[in-house]
């Protein structure tokens, strides 16, 4: 059964005018539950990770900063939003959404969380919205106890998974693949073990070719057992913040393509949704949900 992480903090209010879409994260599961995609027992609630868990890939002078709320002026604006102690208890549930779904991956095939995709996150600082690191954790707290082998991030959100790259860096257990907007933040990027830079613009057809030419011979040539996927939205020409020119219908064939790629391979699949930043709500939501009716439909 598909299992799906959500907490009501996902949508906790931010500062007045900021540009982050927080009501998607209610949107999306009120959505595919009124149309039965979904019922309440596919949803679960995560609790606030452990603190030995985000030590993992954190370090320790970053995270007393953060649970001490002692960031200077200058690490909080890198971060982009004001800090509050509520901030720190969201991002730690949607850091343990992510964990969570890596045991309901290992028993279903897939699992996925309404939120995470905190890709910008570094070991020691947090930046473009992102304090901690969900993905990152996740795979770390799997090779810790040994639950994996070889881990593939697979980064299709339209902006460079800088901080994941940097954390993996000298790992080689774990495999960062991104394929984001060249043009686009952060401008100075990081080195992914696989990058591939999009030129502005770039539509359905180049993506998706660029995808199919190189997803399957990476799961070949890395051989995981074990798949992450950010699959951010902001990669539609409507996004305010992504400068690609996808549909909705390219966004949901790069889904499809993914998706089945990693039921082919029989592994399990943990899928964080990413950015979405699109002037009409309707926008965002409908094209997220649309992976999640992708895993229901071929992973069953």
């Amino acid at each position: 059964m598909l299992r799906i992480a959500w907490s009501s903090v996902y949508a906790h209010p931010l500062p007045e005018g900021h540009r982050f879409p927080m009501e998607k994260y209610d949107l999306i599961p009120q959505q595919l539950l009124h149309e039965g995609t979904i019922t309440p027992s596919n949803l679960f609630e995560p609790q606030p990770q452990a603190v030995a868990d985000i030590l993992t890939t954190h370090t320790t002078e970053y995270w007393d900063k953060l649970n001490l709320g002692s960031l200077s002026a200058r690490e909080a604006r890198k971060i982009g939003f004001p800090y509050s102690s509520a901030l720190v208890h969201r991002e730690r549930v949607i850091n343990q959404g992510t964990l969570d779904c890596t045991h309901y991956a290992r028993m279903h095939g897939v699992a996925m969380n309404v939120s995470g995709g905190t890709h910008h996150a570094y070991a020691g600082h947090g930046e473009g919205f992102c304090l901690l690191n969900d993905i990152a954790t996740a795979a770390n707290v799997l090779l810790r106890d040994d639950q994996a082998r070889k881990v593939l991030i697979v980064d299709l959100d339209v902006h460079q998974g800088n901080g994941t790259a940097a954390i993996f860096q000298n790992e080689p257990r774990v495999f960062t693949f991104s394929m984001h907007c060249q043009g686009n933040y952060p401008m100075l990027k990081e080195a992914s073990d696989l990058d591939i830079a999009l030129p502005l613009g770039t539509d359905d057809a180049l993506f998706l070719e660029k995808l199919h030419a190189t997803l399957p011979r990476l799961m070949h040539e890395v051989q995981p057992d074990f798949v992450f996927y950010l699959s951010g939205v902001d990669v539609l020409e409507t996004d305010k913040l992504g400068r690609l020119a996808m549909t909705r219908e390219g966004c949901k064939q790069r889904d499809r393509m993914v998706l089945e790629t990693m039921h082919a391979a029989d592994g399990p699949l943990v899928i964080s949704m990413g950015g979405g930043y699109s002037s009409q709500i309707k926008d965002i939501v409908e094209a997220h949900c649309n992976t999640f009716r992708l895993a229901v439909e071929i992973f069953g």
